[in-house]
């Protein structure tokens, strides 16, 4: 199998490289993605506060994204799962950004307003960082499958058409 096609970023974030390992197999035409293991449950509090929990998107295929508004790559994927969101929301996808702005909610809440953000933003923790096998670079994202099934990973940036299509693999 080929390895996904990425749009690697040249920055680094905060020391962290952000690249993919070539060993998830990408989505192609009828393709199916590989079951990777179980989504663990966490519980995170939004940039207001509130609680959110895993467990409230039971039935739905999630992506969870960790990411920091000072990383590049991250920035320049936030207008590709806006759109993600608007076109594929009501088919059962959500989007979740996991923050791990150490800068706290205060940094993150101005961005999501000025970035347009149309989906929930949590406050990540190292307990929930360590419960999806930890977080080698930003961002690192997650499928999940409405079985609560990790179905993908990627580390570091993807075009939009490309994460696309892993997702509609397993949202039909």
């Amino acid at each position: 199998m080929k390895p996904p096609r990425l749009l690697l970023a040249l920055a680094a974030c905060a020391g962290l490289a952000c690249s993919l390992p070539a060993v998830f197999a990408a989505a192609k035409g009828g393709a199916t993605l590989p079951v990777l293991r179980e989504a663990p449950a966490w519980t995170l509090k939004d940039v207001d506060g509130k609680p959110v929990r895993f467990a409230d998107f039971k039935g739905k295929v999630v992506v969870i994204d960790f990411w920091a508004t000072w990383c590049p790559p991250c920035r320049e994927e936030i207008p590709g799962y806006i759109e993600l969101t608007k076109k594929y929301g009501k088919d059962g996808l959500v989007i979740i950004g996991i923050s791990l702005d150490q800068a706290g909610p205060g940094v993150v809440r101005p961005f999501v307003a000025k970035s347009g953000i149309n989906y929930p933003i949590v406050m990540g923790d190292d307990t929930t960082v360590a419960a999806f096998g930890g977080v080698e670079g930003i961002p690192t994202t997650f499928l999940i499958d409405r079985e609560g099934r990790i179905r993908d990973k990627k580390v570091g940036m993807m075009a939009t058409a490309e994460y696309e299509k892993k997702i509609l693999a397993i949202l039909k």
